[in-house]
Parts: C-alpha cells; structure tokens; sequence
C-alpha cells in the first residue's frame, strides 16, 4: 500500500453559505464517515491544513483581489461575494486553510514523509481566477500548490488534471501562459461556466463533453491526447483537482459517470505518476454535490490513490 495522507482541518466545515446552498459542510461529513466505515482512514497519515501564507497566494492572485476580499469578509452573517458565493464569519481562515493543504502536501511530499495526499478541503478552488471570486471558490487551491511546487521547491514541470462536471476556468486563466504546466481538463459543454472550453495552447488539452456522456470519450481520449501529453510533458509532480459532480446521480450537472469511473481515472493517472514522477501526487476535492455519491466516489478516488 503506497504512503498517503489526508489533511484537513475542522474550520472548513464552519465555512457554511446557508441552508439552501449545494456547497455544504455536509459534503466533507459524508467523505469522511465513509473513509471512517471503509477503512481507509485508519491507513492514512492524518495531516492538519495550516494557512497558506499570503505569498504563497499571491503567486496566482493579484493583490488587489486579496486585500478587497479581506476587506469585505463579514464579522456575523453572510455577504454575497459573487451571485452564488456567500462568505461568512468563517470563510477568509477556511479559504487560506483550503490552500494551505496543498501546500502543506507538497512540502511533506518533497521531504519524503508521503507520496500521495488527498486534501479534503472547503471551499473548493478551481472556478477562482487571479482577479475574481466564481462558482463557491474564492482561491485557487490547486494552482496555489502548484505554485509552490515551482517556486518553492524549484519542480521544473507539473501537470494538472482536471475531472468535474465544470471546466476549470480558473486554472486555464492562472496557466494559460505558462508551458510548463500541463492542464488535461475534462467537463460538459456547453455548461457552466461556458468559458475556456477550447484553447490553442498546447500545453492545454481539453475535453469537453455532451449531456449524458458516459466515462468511455474520456477513455478515448486518455489514450488520445491525456496519456502522451504527459509522457511528453515528464512532469515532476501531479496535481488532480478531483470533482464528482459528473457522476450521474448529481444534480448539479448532466453527465452519466459511475461510482467505479472515478477507480478507474485515479488509478491510470496513477500509473503515469509511478512512471513520471516517483509517484508523487496531490489530490484536492472540487465539486460534488450528491452526498452519498460523493461519499463513494471519493473513496473509489482514495483507494486507488493508495493502490489498494
């Protein structure tokens, strides 16, 4: 069984936009009850997300977008800081932790205490870009990791893979001039948030998906395109942005994913890793809004992370 964390931390689920909204602390119980039923908890090394220092989000944010989101972030209540993200008393501390687990990941990686992690964070990040809060993320958590892969620990190339049922705006706007980072992003089109759904950089490979497509375009397109990009790229680490909103129970989106679909991307991304980049890999939690096929597929995810 191969070395993986899970980092967390308890102020994610005080992170809450209100009783009506699909991006609940709900979603965090349910994945970890289930790694608690399974098993697989038991096995893992448990990590506390620290905050991610302000320098370290500034290397995917632009200043300005930090200090007026400090600003804005309330004392009691909730304010809207997009039409459909609320922060509250809880959310600033929650975003800099959701961060900080990454970075927390890739530090532990780099010193060889694990090889693989999952960040079982709130608010997600992928939807956040340099200049502007979007779809229940406020940073980017995943590009902020990977930045720090970079520039703190001085990783030449990285890749990030993208599986939600949402494209990934965010990353694409962080990445979009920066070759040596590889993004393979699948999601449905035409959806939410309808933008950067094709690109004519290379290091970009897309896959947009009809309504009601099964996991097989995205098989086909592993071997297409996903698989030898990343041999070509020989990326140093792997980061995944992990959404389960395309499993075909979740109502937040139309496509037709199964619970074992999510076994099967893990473990041939998985595979590349072990051949790439000695395995190292930092998974962090994006969409995903049925409890109880979150709960599954992140298992599904987690298990094959950890090679059992």
């Amino acid at each position: 069984m191969i070395p993986t964390a899970l980092l967390h931390h308890a102020v994610y689920h005080l992170h809450d936009m209100g009783n009506d909204h699909p991006e609940t602390p709900q979603r965090l119980d349910a994945i970890l009850n289930q790694l608690e039923a399974s098993g697989l908890g038991a096995q893992m090394c448990h990590r506390e997300a620290p905050l991610a220092t302000k320098e370290a989000v500034l290397r995917v944010h632009h200043p300005i977008y930090v200090e007026q989101l400090e600003r804005i972030s309330p004392s009691h209540g909730l304010i809207l800081a997009d039409p459909d993200t609320l922060m509250g008393p809880y959310t600033w501390e929650a975003s800099y932790r959701a961060a900080g687990a990454g970075i927390q990941a890739v530090d532990d990686i780099m010193a060889g205490q694990y090889t693989r992690a999952f960040c079982a964070v709130r608010p997600p990040g992928h939807h956040a870009e340099p200049a502007s809060t979007m779809g229940f993320c406020f940073f980017n958590n995943i590009a902020v990791a990977a930045q720090h892969a970079r520039h703190h620990h001085g990783l030449k190339r990285v890749a990030i893979i993208d599986f939600d049922v949402h494209q990934c705006n965010g990353t694409i706007e962080a990445f979009a001039d920066e070759p040596d980072v590889l993004v393979c992003s699948s999601f449905q089109h035409p959806f939410y948030p309808n933008t950067h759904w094709q690109s004519s950089h290379p290091h970009m490979i897309l896959t947009p998906l009809v309504a009601f497509a099964t996991i097989d375009d995205v098989k086909e397109d592993w071997e297409a395109r996903w698989k030898p990009a990343l041999q070509a790229h020989q990326p140093e680490m792997i980061f995944i942005s992990a959404g389960f909103d395309a499993h075909t129970l979740d109502p937040m989106g139309q496509l037709n994913w199964q619970t074992e679909d999510y076994y099967w991307i893990t473990q041939v991304i998985m595979e590349q890793a072990d051949q790439l980049c000695q395995g190292r890999v930092v998974s962090m939690l994006e969409g995903g809004y049925h409890l109880k096929a979150l709960a599954k597929s992140a298992e599904q995810h987690i298990r094959a992370l950890m090679g059992c």
